[in-house]
């Protein structure tokens, strides 16, 4: 029978204690999951240059910089996927609660010892396994909520959940702006970047003693209590693929996924570099002191990504009111029919400081708002048993085609840029290679025909 949606801001009312209490601790898990992975995307650059080898030639370092950049995104979204996998099919098996406290403690914790990393293998080392722990978290905690809290409130619940993870990134840039604010101030202070990354660390390490004291839903004890009996397969992978009525929605709702990833991952996060680029150019031509760029290009980027992601958060609360109206698949075709136009118009025609204000909020409201869905829509797809199993297959196999997306966008920058010196036209060739990458929203159209509708239906079982 279809359940019927609550009025907006009632679904509060309808929790218990104990639901309330599974929904803030989860929402503070993604949200500082997803502050960690901000921290990253802001500290990457100031990080990697301070790594350089000291003989680099300043006229090499912002090439060698971003290459390295798009490589140590790729290892940190390698280990997200692996992450996901892993600690999916474990939350489904030894419970959604005790698994995502440890993948808190994962991910809280190699924050932290990136701010300590002296060269680039440590770093990279820091990165995948904090990346292990980032990728077990969202699909541990929409499946933690969708099983605790009633029908009626999953829906709002889990999208505004979503969307609280834009407050994290929101975090991260304010950190960035103070941070730079204060190395314009004092150039010869300790690296913001090291700084960024003890922020980044300290909130989860703090939360993850209230995750461990979590229970787990009852839903999930009974039916594990009676799987025992009956041999029923909990976070079984073979159960995923070896069932046609969960492979196909587990296979097209992996391709949905890889849309938004690769799209954030392989273009929308390298949103810093064309930031960064128009912002020197703009302090240059002022004759700022060049001990002074960095903090100020740094102060910029911060300004950048919380616009960016104050956009992202209004998109994602929009996708799921309209989703609840309207049904899934209608919304998830219009956010990424948007997300394509936008992310190209944001890095064919971003050249001024003040355009950051316009074009970056826009693209970041229709990009995340894919990410509302992922976060309503694919629990629905899956039963308890596999529901945890299934969200992180879905949302983490795609990371590692996204893990691509920065070595594609390189090669493809190398290609459109062939011959070219300046670092202008090395610019432009980055801009034209973003904006054919930014093709893959378009993924999503070809999935959606070969994915149910579940507006107002139970959660699956069996």
């Amino acid at each position: 029978m279809p359940v019927r949606c609550p009025q907006q801001g009632s679904w509060w009312k309808l929790l218990d204690r104990y639901q309330k209490e599974v929904f803030l601790l989860a929402s503070l898990a993604w949200l500082f999951d997803c502050l960690g992975q901000q921290v990253f995307v802001i500290a990457r650059n100031p990080a990697l240059s301070s790594l350089a080898p000291p003989t680099m030639p300043p006229e090499k370092l912002q090439h060698w910089v971003q290459h390295w950049g798009q490589y140590m995104t790729s290892i940190f979204v390698v280990g997200w996927a692996t992450g996901g996998l892993i600690f999916g099919a474990m939350g489904d098996r030894i419970g959604r609660a005790r698994t995502m406290a440890i993948t808190v403690l994962l991910y809280g914790l190699c924050t932290g010892l990136s701010g300590l990393s002296t060269g680039l293998v440590d770093f990279g080392v820091y990165r995948f396994v904090a990346g292990l722990g980032v990728g077990g978290v969202f699909g541990l905690a929409v499946a933690l909520c969708a099983d605790a809290l009633p029908d009626q409130a999953r829906t709002p619940a889990l999208g505004l959940l979503q969307a609280l993870s834009s407050v994290g990134n929101i975090i991260a840039g304010m950190g960035a702006v103070l941070l730079g604010y204060r190395q314009f101030l004092h150039p010869q202070s300790a690296p913001a970047w090291k700084i960024l990354f003890f922020l980044g660390a300290l909130p989860p390490l703090i939360c993850v003693f209230l995750q461990f004291k979590l229970k787990e839903p009852e839903k999930w004890v009974t039916a594990r209590f009676e799987g025992r009996a009956t041999g029923a397969r909990f976070g079984s992978y073979a159960s995923l693929f070896g069932e046609a009525r969960w492979r196909k929605p587990a296979l097209f709702g992996m391709l949905l996924c890889v849309a938004g990833v690769v799209g954030l991952w392989g273009i929308g996060f390298f949103s810093p570099e064309l930031v960064n680029y128009i912002i020197r150019n703009a302090l240059a031509a002022r004759n700022v002191p060049a001990a002074q760029i960095p903090g100020k290009t740094l102060m910029w980027v911060g300004l950048a990504m919380i616009v960016q992601n104050s956009g992202s958060f209004l998109g994602m609360l929009a996708f799921t009111r309209l989703a609840r109206d309207y049904g899934r698949k209608k919304i998830f075709a219009l956010s990424a029919l948007c997300a394509f136009g936008s992310t190209v118009v944001a890095f064919k025609f971003l050249t001024q400081p003040w355009q950051i204000f316009v074009l970056c909020p826009v693209m970041g409201f229709f990009q995340l708002a894919l990410f509302a869905g992922f976060a309503i829509y694919l629990p629905e797809l899956f039963p308890l048993r596999l529901r945890s199993t299934g969200t992180g297959f879905c949302y983490n196999v795609g990371r590692f085609v996204a893990a691509s997306g920065p070595f594609t966008l390189a090669i493809l920058q190398e290609h459109l840029s062939a011959g070219a010196q300046s670092a202008a036209a090395k610019m432009e060739a980055f801009r034209d290679a973003c904006c054919w990458v930014s093709l893959i929203y378009l993924l999503a159209l070809l999935a959606l025909p070969f994915l149910p509708e579940t507006k107002g239906k139970p959660l699956p079982e069996g």
